[in-house]
């Protein structure tokens, strides 16, 4: 429940206060004011290319403290297979079918070149900021083209998109992150990005934030199925719990609501589970962790879509979108109306 105070109510308690001969007196009165807002907020986390049968047989305390409270379940990318809408289950197009609710018939990002995005299908970064133009948009990345060619940055097509807080851009950082054969250099930027995003949630509290590590899928590439892989699974979930303790200490402490939705963007292909790009069922197959408490049936029945991320988090911000804008949405709501 979003808590108001009305202007007259407040001028009440304040003539009430000039009343009164004790400090004390003013600070109980005004401590709901300043303490308690129950604002809404969401922070999106994608773990890239992390096949479901790994993560349910790797260590994982973390995701699995977060799917107690809400929910875990197996799901699908890569649209309608043999139809209009089939989509590469590649990282980048899988991104983009998150933040916009489409699949790549419309979104236009076929590959991880991400030639020409059509922006006139919005990402959910771009419909807050239309929707709450002082709400606080923050980015954490291993890949700087998320922020500059996925959300379109500061283009004249995104509507001069801006973000308070933006963390990324380090793999081009050759001399502090020399680049190595064994992507030791990415597992170091993933660990950086995690504490980042951790500290700018618990100091800053963005209302819509987005992480992304990418050291899992590298070391999928390289290791296929293997230990190397299942090491960098709980490496993410040490990462991911970091961010999931700066959450939980923004709601004991400011009374905020927090939604975290944690997915992967494509799986891989078996049986070694290599490689991606495909139509194989084990690349289609993505999972879904959440704390979101009212999930609906379709969550837990396997048919849930990586369309359907968007207007679950929309649903839960109970932001304003234009209705040209929502009936292009591939995806539904995976939450119960409350």
């Amino acid at each position: 429940m979003r808590i108001k105070y009305r202007v007259s109510s407040l001028l009440g308690a304040i003539l009430k206060i000039m009343r009164c001969r004790s400090l004390f007196f003013l600070l109980i009165l005004l401590s709901p004011i300043l303490s308690f807002s129950q604002e809404k907020k969401v922070v999106l986390i994608i773990l890239d290319g992390i096949p479901a049968d790994e993560l349910e047989k790797a260590q994982t305390p973390n995701l699995d403290k977060i799917s107690k409270l809400g929910g875990y379940a197996r799901a699908y990318t890569g649209g309608e297979k043999g139809g209009p809408s089939e989509t590469p289950t590649i990282s980048a197009v899988g991104y983009n079918s998150l933040l916009t609710g489409t699949w790549a018939n419309k979104h236009n990002v076929w590959d991880n070149d991400i030639a020409a995005p059509d922006y006139s299908y919005w990402t959910i970064f771009r419909m807050m900021r239309e929707a709450k133009p002082k709400s606080k948009l923050a980015i954490f990345s291993t890949w700087e083209d998320n922020r500059t060619k996925l959300l379109g940055e500061g283009l004249n097509e995104t509507g001069n998109l801006k973000l308070d807080f933006i963390f990324d851009g380090f793999e081009k950082d050759t001399l502090t992150y020399p680049h190595d054969l064994d992507k030791e250099y990415i597992r170091k930027i993933d660990n950086l990005v995690s504490f980042e995003a951790a500290h700018i949630l618990k100091t800053e509290a963005p209302d819509l934030s987005w992480v992304y590590l990418e050291f899992t899928d590298d070391m999928g590439h390289r290791f296929g199925k293997s230990p190397q892989l299942t090491s960098a699974i709980e490496l993410a979930d040490e990462q991911v719990g970091r961010i999931w303790e700066a959450v939980q200490a923004r709601e004991k402490n400011y009374g905020e609501e927090w939604l975290i939705w944690i997915t992967t963007d494509h799986g891989r292909k078996a049986p070694d589970f290599k490689d991606h790009g495909g139509q194989s069922d084990s690349e289609r197959e993505i999972w879904m962790v959440t704390n979101a408490k009212n999930l609906n049936d379709r969550f837990r029945s396997g048919k849930a879509a990586m369309v359907d991320i968007l207007p679950s988090l929309i649903d839960f911000l109970d932001i304003s979108v234009p209705d040209v804008k929502r009936k292009n949405w591939d995806g539904s709501s995976l939450l119960e109306r409350k």
